[in-house]
């Protein structure tokens, strides 16, 4: 099971340990009765629809069997869907890239903070090496751990209201927000598939371990020729990308929107390279010293467009034809006119 999963499970076992659930269902099978009210009254306001009376008779007994046992329903979708993720990918590519970006920063700094400048070569070089380094050893594990706490946070919330939201459906005018709730769910479970999806696409490339990245000298086939500092920092910027994402790319692939998803990860990747890069050009030049003045704006000046004049045997005729529509027995005049032009 991945971090974030385990982190989840302890957040759902405390809410189940309380009486917050329990009071949640009560509410909710409140509002699954007056909702259930309501779809009759609907029915009948239509005429005495047997068709809509008996699609909300069917709605209120589901979603009735579904609050009963709403802890265990949750639970078995959620492992559900966990279950698909540690068949996909076994090892968690993240977590072990993380704890080995760890070792190797401790093993540069000496395993104390007194002995971080292990790291400086001298110079530009130096100043690189270490913004790269510490990219690789702060921004991936603080976006590891943001992408854990808010699948936390999102499924705890889900569970929570989750009962009430659902007691909504037997209605036909707001039964729509339980069907967007149950989508909604569905999204955040993929969450856990889709990271396991990429866990094992870096596997495959064989980018799937810090270890492996050093020894092939590149990321996947990228980055050939870098040095280790670079290939480290390199390498976390598009795994912190690569977590990031994973809630946008969820959403757009359930709902079917796979050009937009496409979009979405090429404008990220294009914000991101284009920060890293200001900040290199930044440090650069403030090592290289200001630059000169900027260029003067070039003279202005006005420019004077002259006016084609028009023929006159263009006029002449253009005023004969008009001359000819308003008073049609001077045919014979335009065709002496036009032949003489």
């Amino acid at each position: 099971m991945f971090y974030f999963q385990t982190m989840f499970q302890q957040v759902l076992t405390g809410i189940n340990g309380s009486s917050t659930l329990n009071s949640v269902t009560t509410i909710a099978q409140g509002i699954l009765l007056l909702c259930a009210l309501f779809a009759v009254y609907e029915a009948y306001s239509r005429g005495g629809d047997a068709r809509s009376l008996a699609l909300a008779g069917v709605r209120f007994l589901v979603m009735g069997l579904v609050l009963t046992q709403y802890p265990t329903v949750f639970s078995a979708v959620n492992n559900a869907a966990n279950s698909l993720a540690n068949q996909i990918a076994p090892n968690d590519v993240f977590t072990n890239y993380k704890n080995q970006v760890a070792s190797y920063w401790g093993s540069l700094t000496g395993g104390g903070s007194a002995t971080w400048l292990n790291t400086v070569i001298g110079g530009l070089a130096g100043g690189l090496s270490v913004i790269f380094q510490a990219i690789a050893a702060i921004l991936f594990p603080i976006t590891y751990a943001l992408f854990s706490f808010f699948y936390s946070m999102y499924g705890a919330m889900l569970y929570v209201v989750g009962p009430m939201v659902l007691a909504l459906y037997p209605a036909f005018g707001i039964g729509q927000i339980a069907r967007t709730y149950m989508v909604n769910l569905l999204i955040w479970n993929c969450w856990g598939i889709l990271y396991a999806v990429m866990s094992q696409m870096l596997t495959l490339m064989s980018a799937g371990s810090l270890n492996t990245i050093l020894n092939a000298g590149t990321f996947g086939g990228l980055f050939a020729g870098a040095s280790q500092a670079v290939l480290i920092g390199l390498s976390s910027i598009l795994f912190s990308l690569m977590i990031a994402l994973i809630p946008f790319i969820a959403k757009r692939v359930v709902s079917g929107d796979v050009g937009s998803t496409m979009f979405t990860v090429i404008g990220a990747a294009t914000t991101a390279l284009a920060a890293v890069g200001a900040g290199v050009a930044a440090i650069g030049g403030a090592m290289a010293g200001g630059g000169g003045p900027p260029p003067p704006d070039p003279p202005g000046g006005e420019v004077v467009a002259a006016e084609a004049e028009q023929p006159v045997v263009v006029a002449e005729l253009v005023g004969l034809r008009r001359l000819a529509a308003r008073h049609r027995h001077l045919p014979r005049l335009l065709e002496v006119v036009l032949t003489a032009g």
